[in-house]
């Protein structure tokens, strides 16, 4: 079985809980509040910001493979054009002054899930970045063709851009190529590089599912308090 089955069949409600999220099923519907939505469009924001430093570092580990560093290249590319715009229009819909995303402050999961994903990117080695990108892009694939394939009509134009910006279109290649050097990975693993993939991948997920649910039930820093 390839390595990419194997962690998602052992995964498996933890990968539904995420791509079955209410944030994902209200979206599709239309239903979410928008005020959710603002609340995580910001956080991703942030997020995003991280995003940039781990896909940048990731080129840097691929050398001296140069398809890898050709297409991580070609996504940092798309998110610093296609996505940013994504982003910008969608604030302006929202109704978000530019004050107020760039303040954004990062909340504790937000900074959590950053926060390990450098740390992964400075720490590891190229297939540990490809393991923790094929969570990240892989789910979002995932819950945007579920939502596509049943039809889902927003009448949300900012709800419609987003799931259609993770469509399998826009998505696809990039997640199956990911797919592949992790099962490459995972297949010249030894058993103590195998269980440090799994591990990325699993934290990796449990992050995903907590973001939507720090978004959805509302999470600042007051709750630490």
């Amino acid at each position: 079985m390839p390595f990419t089955d194997d962690l998602r069949a052992k995964y498996h409600s933890q990968w539904e809980a995420m791509v079955t999220h209410p944030f994902v099923t209200e979206m599709g519907d239309g239903s979410l509040d928008i005020n959710k939505f603002r609340s995580y469009f910001r956080q991703d924001y942030v997020f995003c910001k991280d995003l940039v430093k781990l896909t940048s570092l990731a080129i840097a580990k691929a050398a001296p493979d140069y398809e890898a560093g050709k297409i991580l290249n070609g996504f940092l590319a798309n998110f610093l054009s296609a996505e940013n715009d994504l982003f910008l229009n969608g604030f302006h819909d929202l109704g978000v002054t530019v004050e107020q995303y760039l303040e954004t402050e990062a909340n504790p999961v937000t900074q959590a899930f950053g926060d390990f994903m450098v740390r992964t990117a400075f720490e590891g080695d190229i297939d540990d970045v490809l393991a923790l990108f094929y969570v990240t892009e892989g789910t979002y694939l995932d819950w945007a063709s579920r939502l596509i394939n049943s039809g889902a009509q927003p009448n949300n134009a900012v709800y419609q851009g987003w799931i259609d910006i993770h469509s399998p279109a826009v998505l696809g290649d990039l997640v199956d190529w990911f797919a592949d050097r992790l099962n490459s990975a995972g297949q010249r693993a030894d058993a103590a590089k195998a269980a440090n993939l799994e591990r990325i991948f699993r934290t990796t997920l449990r992050y995903e599912y907590q973001f939507w649910q720090a978004c959805y039930h509302g999470q600042d820093w007051n709750d630490a308090r």
